[in-house]
């Protein structure tokens, strides 16, 4: 997989770091770049810091922030003066504006056997009608994988979802339209990667059951227990029905600012008789929401903030879709994630 240039304005994908990002970066004679990276691999970051500033002539500046996904790159007011930038670990999201050139590196993993991983779906008796979802990082053994799966008798489908997904299976926090697409044409799902982010967000996302398949350590975990997620949930939207005064939270990062939608819920809000203010930030802290005069929030940046970091907050947070739940607009029932169009 070589260069390609990315739907989004100004965004370049790159499969790994190697020759052909430098070639590029060259060619775009920057004065200044700015790097982020992911948390998981800031511990060599400043290695690629100075292989690019060796192989570019340019100034190189790591940015202390590690950025959750593509949706946080660096704005210009944290490297005002940095002409492009290098985004480690992430693919870009084609309906987000970038604030200057930006070279996705998306480290792609090479291992894992796709024999060796269908024969694990296979021995755990998995349903035969199933999807596959995969973090960007894993995208490349999608495609044997399914074939190692209907070699075996299974069927397998693969959607590329709505125009904030670059690829067809990928997976996002915020955005598993992919999923959603198949969902009444399969069983089950498998999740193609490491970690409980993606799985989590998934089994709140479709009504069926979700393995989450680690193809590096070969290791088959059992479904998310999406009950007790969706029942956790429900509870948090309970406690808040008779909440008079909500806080609406808004981010001002660029791909994940939904100030339309919190206005809309605004004025919801405020038609039942409810008090709600809009409170901005770009990095949200459970500190910053702590002495407030209010009795609940609604968050309108990532839904995973409130899904996975709730417990961590001193009042209740709730997504969009749970917001109007409590509002008493929408049914408790069938649960709907807040997918980040």
């Amino acid at each position: 997989m070589g260069e390609t240039t990315h739907p989004a304005e100004d965004a370049w994908v790159f499969p790994r770091v190697g020759p052909e990002l430098f070639e590029a970066l060259r060619e775009a004679h920057p004065r200044r770049i700015i790097l982020q990276v992911p948390a998981g691999l800031v511990r060599n970051a400043t290695e690629l810091v100075d292989r690019i500033r060796s192989e570019t002539g340019a100034t190189v500046v790591l940015g202390a922030r590690p950025c959750f996904g593509a949706c946080d790159f660096p704005s210009k007011d944290e490297a005002p003066r940095a002409d492009v930038a290098v985004v480690l670990g992430h693919a870009p999201i084609p309906n987000v504006s970038l604030p200057r050139p930006t070279y996705f590196v998306e480290m792609r993993e090479p291992g894992g056997d796709p024999g060796a991983l269908a024969d694990l779906i296979d021995g755990a008796h998995l349903p035969h009608q199933l999807g596959l979802v995969a973090s960007v990082q894993h995208l490349d053994l999608v495609s044997p994988l399914s074939e190692e799966l209907r070699r075996r008798g299974y069927h397998v489908r693969i959607e590329r979802g709505d125009r904030r997904l670059a690829y067809a299976a990928q997976a996002l926090g915020c955005n598993y339209t992919g999923a959603e697409a198949v969902a009444g044409e399969v069983e089950g799902f498998v999740f193609l990667g490491t970690g409980r982010f993606h799985p989590i967000g998934l089994a709140f996302a479709v009504d069926r059951p979700v393995w989450s398949l680690d193809p590096l350590q070969n290791v088959l975990e059992p479904p998310i227990d999406r009950a007790g997620l969706i029942r956790r949930r429900l509870l948090a939207v309970a406690s808040v029905r008779d909440a008079r005064r909500w806080g609406i939270l808004v981010s001002t990062f660029g791909g994940q600012n939904r100030s339309a939608t919190a206005l809309a819920l605004q004025e919801r809000a405020r038609a039942r008789g409810r008090e709600a203010e809009l409170i901005t930030f770009d990095r949200l802290d459970p500190r910053d929401l702590e002495g407030r005069a209010l009795d609940a929030y609604v968050n309108t940046a990532c839904p995973r903030i409130a899904l996975d970091d709730g417990p961590n907050y001193p009042k209740p947070v709730l997504t969009p879709p749970e917001f109007l739940m409590a509002l008493g607009e929408l049914p408790l029932e069938p649960y709907r994630f807040d997918t980040y169009h």
